[in-house]
């Protein structure tokens, strides 16, 4: 006997939470389900295993891995860059992490006790207005405030 079990299905994804796709019936016992009119029927059927859910199939990544590695493989060399160097990683990123490991710098000589508090804020302020160049040019600062010091 042929019966119409999508109002069964619809009731059954209703129940579990799941797309009306994913709900399967088994084939051995589909007149339990036809005769299933209650929520609580259908929960049973579930537990019974009569009704199951088929697994959640996802998107594939393996192509856009693929892709993102040849993209990242590609034109990296000297010869082969394109645009200005701004345009690669922006000016902004270039002060933010210079800025940070410097003030690292100052951090740990300070924690050494290598500065006073006042040398330490005096070099902290112009980390910060980008006159530092670079840490070899914070360390020749450095050494010239422990010149004056000693003199």
């Amino acid at each position: 006997m042929v019966v119409n079990l999508k109002a069964k299905k619809r009731l059954a994804s209703r129940v579990i939470g799941v797309g009306v796709h994913r709900i399967r019936f088994d084939t051995d016992h589909l007149d339990d389900v036809a005769d299933a009119i209650t929520r609580e029927n259908i929960r049973s059927l579930v537990t019974a295993n009569t009704i199951t859910v088929k697994s959640f199939t996802g998107t594939s990544k393996g192509r856009a891995h693929k892709k993102k590695a040849q993209k990242n493989k590609r034109g990296t060399t000297q010869g082969s860059k394109r645009g200005r160097k701004g345009a690669r990683v922006g000016k902004k990123q270039v002060y933010v992490a210079k800025v940070r490991s410097l003030r690292r710098l100052l951090k740990i000589a300070k924690d050494r006790k290598d500065l006073t508090n006042l040398e330490f804020w005096a070099l902290y302020k112009r980390v910060g207005g980008n006159t530092v160049r670079n840490k070899a040019h914070l360390r020749t600062l450095m050494e010239e405030i422990k010149a004056g010091r000693k003199n």
